[in-house]
């Protein structure tokens, strides 16, 4: 028998046999917070009042019986949880009770044991609809933070496709570097389906090993390999009616290339080990870093799968490609970061923003969230991230930087190299206006034109 210990816990006791209330007072009151009356009326009226987590409601009573009354709650609030108590066991009275809403229906008279577990049973389930709540809200809210930021003409074309094909059951095959936000628009599809309150699966098939790989997409039948204790549902079984997301599917060896294609065919397939063809009916949305096209030329990837993953192909452009979307996603990021690690930082400066709107962002949208994630924790309590927070690699250009990692004459050198690469960028992220290129490198302008003139730096027209 498993109690609850929670005196917080409150139930109610209907019943008008005065002996029947006291009786069940003496069971329950040292557990819970216990409440009785002897009428659904009065019932009723305690329920518009106080929060209750349970009732326990006698069947036959005067001028409102246990039935209408369970009606009228569960009309005022289905969510608490009742159970029927009678004086006798009747089989009519008892579905009538679980039809109408009741979780259960017992008999007098009372067994201390058999109604706390029941009590506790009631408790239980209650607590873990609760918890389901919780947690839908969670992801719904989770979902809802998870935006596809962007207003750029490229990214605005994206959005129109996703619109499109999300009203269809088509394949789509996804294009975009690493950090380009690939699974936020197989999200994005999803959501907008009708199989938006179905699964969405994302799997990740460079991140499994290529031997469990064909397990994790179909499941396997106990004993099916060493190890295999028990049956096991596959991804695509899980994705029943929903959508399945297929990220970096070159990854996908040749051999189970082949079974997917099967998959992709007849919209069914075979757990590992078994002889049972199951049929699902499973969106497939997959997603590459890399040409397929390419790879099919290489005979590394299956042309036929190719032709049937690429039904509606989607480019996601590279950040660096995205005009007027960085500064953008820097403010997302930087309210996104503000809130969750309780910082107050107001902005960025007009000349950060020049530099951060200039990098060519390898790592794309990833790499910019985790840069403004790092610049709110170490700029906590300050108002403003400047130039001078942001990293190194953010004031030089790839090629000017390995050139300065590989100089080998010295101290001297080095920071003339450095230094004209710094000076370099910071005039072209300034249209090589040198007023306000000194503004932003903090030093006078005729100190400036002597740099130019030491550093043998070119400007622009020149």
């Amino acid at each position: 028998m498993v109690k609850s210990r929670s005196k917080s816990t409150r139930i109610l006791i209907v019943d008008d046999d005065i002996g029947a209330r006291e009786s069940l007072e003496a069971i329950l009151e040292d557990d819970y917070t216990v409440r009785s009356v002897d009428s659904g009326f009065k019932a009723l009226e305690l329920l518009n009042r106080e929060n209750f987590d349970l009732v326990l409601l006698d069947v036959t009573m005067p001028d409102m019986d246990g039935i209408e009354t369970l009606k009228r709650l569960k009309k005022s609030d289905k969510s608490i949880d009742v159970i029927m108590v009678s004086a006798i066991d009747r089989a009519q009275e008892a579905t009538a009770s679980i039809q109408t809403g009741a979780y259960d229906y017992i008999t007098k008279p009372i067994d201390p044991d058999s109604i706390l577990n029941v009590i506790s049973r009631a408790l239980q389930k209650r607590m873990l609809e609760r918890e389901v709540n919780y947690l839908r809200s969670e992801v719904s809210q989770f979902a809802k933070n998870r935006q596809i930021i962007g207003q750029s003409a490229c990214m605005q074309e994206v959005f129109s496709i996703v619109d499109k094909v999300a009203a269809t059951t088509s394949n789509v095959l996804i294009y975009g570097e690493s950090g380009t936000g690939k699974e936020l628009i197989a999200q994005a599809i999803h959501a907008k389906s009708q199989r938006s309150n179905k699964p969405f699966v994302a799997i990740n098939c460079a991140a499994i090993p290529s031997e469990l790989m064909e397990s994790e997409l179909y499941g396997h039948e106990k004993g099916a390999f060493t190890g295999a204790q028990t049956r096991s549902i596959g991804k695509f079984e899980y994705a029943d009616n929903g959508t399945i997301f297929l990220d970096e599917i070159p990854s996908l060896k040749l051999e189970l290339q082949a079974k997917l294609l099967r998959f992709l065919q007849d919209s069914e397939f075979t757990r590992v080990g078994g002889n049972l063809t199951i049929k699902v009916d499973t969106r497939v949305v997959t997603a590459t870093n890399i040409s397929l096209k390419q790879l099919v030329d290489e005979e590394k990837f299956r042309e036929d799968l190719f032709f049937r993953l690429n039904v509606i192909p989607i480019e996601l452009p590279p950040l660096r490609k995205r005009d007027g979307d960085i500064a953008l996603l820097v403010n997302y990021f930087l309210d996104k970061f503000n809130r969750k690690l309780n910082q107050n930082i107001e902005g960025i400066t007009a000349n950060a923003m020049e530099v951060l709107e200039s990098y060519h962002w390898p790592g794309n949208i990833r790499e910019l969230e985790n840069l403004i994630e790092r610049l709110v924790v170490l700029r906590a309590n300050e108002k403003w991230i400047d130039t001078k927070d942001l990293p190194f690699e953010l004031l030089v250009n790839d090629k000017s930087d390995q050139d300065y990692k590989q100089f080998d004459q010295g101290l001297l050198k080095a920071r003339q190299v450095f230094e004209r690469t710094y000076i370099q960028r910071a005039l072209r992220i300034c249209n090589w206006n040198q007023a306000k290129t000194a503004r932003m490198l903090h030093i006078h302008r005729n100190t400036l034109l002597q740099k130019i003139k030491s550093l043998d730096i070119q400007l622009q027209g020149e």
